[in-house]
């Protein structure tokens, strides 16, 4: 495994744009390792509908910068206070959705510092019940990431004023706030060091097996094109905004593997917009779903029958295909 130097940048933007040009191009043969630190931010599930996820008032006043990533699950912030770590590794048909190889390394490292640290629920990471890293993927069909955050000492005032926590969140997780779920891995050590210090534990503890490790520093060439792929994706509102569509009728629910929300815009009995939002992941890109149904008569034979073949598995994770009809077209 190579480590990745991203030079101590700190722009959300150039850090994803970083995270998926080496996904994409780098040796296919090895597996790299990328931390990175982003400013105040806002990082979006590829699947989420941005104005409904975030205090848009809260974040212009602030100067907070919201960012959609390419992998599925929850909104998160980030600052200065919170460590993310990447993964890129050879996609073998069995990690996409096993965060527990993953985390593995991250919280045997952790517990070696005297965090006791163990992974809960679908992706997160958890201390004394709560929560202190949240992860997600994304597969290219070769290659893959693995990523999370690890809340080292992130300002938490700031998670809940500058997130818009759904109603059917807080009830699910049965907590009343944000704040009474999460930590800094701060608070369980034993003695304070600061993030420099965190940063190079954790990743002398990734590669203990190796008395030195290769760092890959990126060359001018490699620069200029993470820069123009910022440039052509992650700087523009319609990748970090864009999703909203119009509809006449929204249909949502809350399964294990995440919430599902529907917008679908029905003219003269025909499907002519069909969004799919939440925090699920899935190993294929919801947009092919979303496509298909596009144009059927919005009547639940007819969906039944467009659906016959298609594993809706891959889209959301593990969710019964009539779990899914029903909801596109149900008893509320």
């Amino acid at each position: 495994m190579i480590f990745i130097d991203n030079e101590g940048n700190t722009d959300p933007k150039l850090n994803l744009a970083l995270e998926e040009y080496a996904l994409r191009n780098f040796d296919a043969s090895t597996d790299y390792l990328l931390f990175y630190i982003n400013k105040p931010s806002i990082i979006i599930g590829r699947n989420q509908n941005t104005l409904e996820e975030i205090n848009q008032e809260y974040i212009d006043a602030n100067n907070i910068e919201v960012v959609r990533r390419i992998s599925g699950g929850g909104a998160v912030y980030h600052d200065l206070g919170n460590l993310n770590f990447s993964f890129i590794t050879n996609h073998d048909g069995k990690s996409i959705s096993n965060f527990k190889k993953f985390t593995a390394p991250v919280i045997r490292v952790l517990n070696a510092m005297g965090v006791t640290a163990e992974l809960k629920g679908r992706n997160d990471i958890l201390v004394d019940e709560k929560k202190i890293s949240g992860t997600a993927q994304f597969s290219t069909g070769k290659r893959m990431i693995s990523h999370g955050t690890l809340l080292f000492d992130t300002d938490m005032g700031e998670v809940s004023k500058a997130l818009q926590v759904k109603m059917s969140k807080i009830q699910s997780k049965g907590h009343k706030s944000v704040r009474s779920r999460v930590a800094n891995i701060s608070e369980f050590l034993k003695t304070p060091i600061t993030m420099d210090d965190f940063k190079q534990q954790l990743l002398n503890g990734l590669f203990e097996a190796r008395e030195h490790f290769e760092i890959h520093k990126l060359t001018e060439a490699e620069w200029n094109a993470v820069h123009q792929l910022k440039a052509e994706k992650y700087d523009l509102w319609e990748w970090n905004y864009g999703r909203s569509p119009k509809f006449n009728i929204q249909r949502s629910k809350r399964f294990a593997i995440g919430e599902i929300d529907l917008r679908i815009f029905v003219e003269k009995g025909l499907i002519s917009e069909f969004k799919v939002f939440g925090d699920f992941f899935g190993r294929q890109p919801i947009s092919d779903l979303e496509t298909l149904l596009i144009g059927v008569p919005y009547d639940k034979n007819e969906i039944s029958k467009k659906l016959e073949g298609v594993v809706v598995e891959n889209y959301f994770g593990k969710l019964e295909k009539l779990d899914f009809i029903n909801l596109v077209y149900g008893n509320d």
